[in-house]
């Protein structure tokens, strides 16, 4: 099978793919006690019966599961994505608005993981079952082991309220100003410390497995400086295995968006999703939900694609 047609293959799958994750993600919602109505009526008590009754009929909370959801569907597939009942609003409007935060802080966190993973995997390789080796084996360690959550409130607490060198809440300045990047480190690192810490282990095996490789002594008896056989051979083997993974880590970066800017405060799609799911808003979860399985779906997509190009003897058969 050709890379082309592999590519298209994966395309059509997604459909399919996404299908299934809105079906999930609708049964999960309705089997939760309340509605959105229950909650528009708890923060508006004099809401009488017959309004709240004329609301589920608007929007058509009284029909059965399997018409809600072929009508929200078939409402997608017109490029109509629902409204927030609290608010009135269109869900595309929300992404839309919520999306270049999300983007911001994910690309932050990758940037992070990246710069910090592989200059440490080379050393790590090179000093393979060393004292620095065996340190940087133990802070990955701990990089993936520590939650989300509790190292977000640990820098907050460090660096915002000890130190006072961040601000504890997001200045209300253009997204890439000065004073925006430097607020965005604390929850960039925190996005990105699993990442790299798995980037790091995987650059550490890459380049350990391909030092014991023949080319690698043959480079080294005709008399190549050591720095040049590790950054010009070594290295570019290892960049192979390392560059579809770190495409792969882009879902665990999304997902990780989630508790992040609930931690933080950061408006982007993640708070947007706890905020729906809180609310009971349907459309919402729905609509977020699509749009972290396309990203999820496009970035395994690249990293199989990626690893054809760097790597010409795949084949996808």
């Amino acid at each position: 099978m050709s890379l082309r047609r592999y590519i298209a293959k994966r395309v059509l799958l997604i459909f399919p793919i996404l299908f299934g994750v809105s079906v999930i993600t609708f049964a999960l919602v309705q089997i939760t006690p309340g509605d959105p109505i229950d909650v528009v009526v708890a923060l508006n008590p004099d809401i009488s019966p017959a309004e709240e009754m004329r609301l589920r009929a608007r929007y058509g909370l009284n029909d059965p599961i399997w018409v809600q959801y072929f009508e929200w569907l078939s409402g997608v597939l017109q490029g109509d994505f629902g409204r927030v009942i609290s608010t009135d609003r269109a869900v595309s409007t929300i992404i839309v608005e919520r999306l270049p935060e999300t983007v911001a802080l994910g690309l932050f966190g990758w940037v992070f993981a990246v710069i910090i993973a592989v200059p440490t995997g080379i050393y790590a390789a090179v000093q393979k079952d060393e004292l620095g080796d065996h340190v940087s084996r133990f802070v990955a360690l701990s990089g993936i082991s520590i939650p989300n959550f509790w190292l977000g409130l640990m820098l907050i607490l460090i660096g915002a309220l000890t130190l006072n060198l961040w601000p504890v809440l997001a200045p209300r300045k253009p997204l890439y100003s000065p004073d925006m990047l430097w607020y965005l480190l604390l929850p960039g690192i925190t996005i990105g410390t699993a990442s790299a810490s798995t980037l790091m282990r995987i650059m550490r095996s890459s380049m350990a497995e391909e030092m014991n490789k023949e080319y690698v002594t043959a480079a080294r008896a005709k008399g190549l400086p050591e720095r040049t056989v590790v950054l010009k051979h070594v290295l570019r083997n290892s960049l192979i295995s390392v560059t579809t993974v770190a495409a792969f880590l882009t879902a665990s970066i999304v997902s990780g968006s989630v508790v992040v800017e609930t931690v933080f405060g950061w408006p982007g799609l993640g708070r947007s999703l706890i905020r729906a799911v809180s609310n009971r808003e349907i459309d919402l979860i729905l609509g977020i939900t699509l749009f972290i399985g396309v990203a999820i779906i496009l970035a395994n997509l690249v990293a199989d694609i990626l690893y054809a190009v760097l790597d010409p003897r795949i084949r996808y058969d």
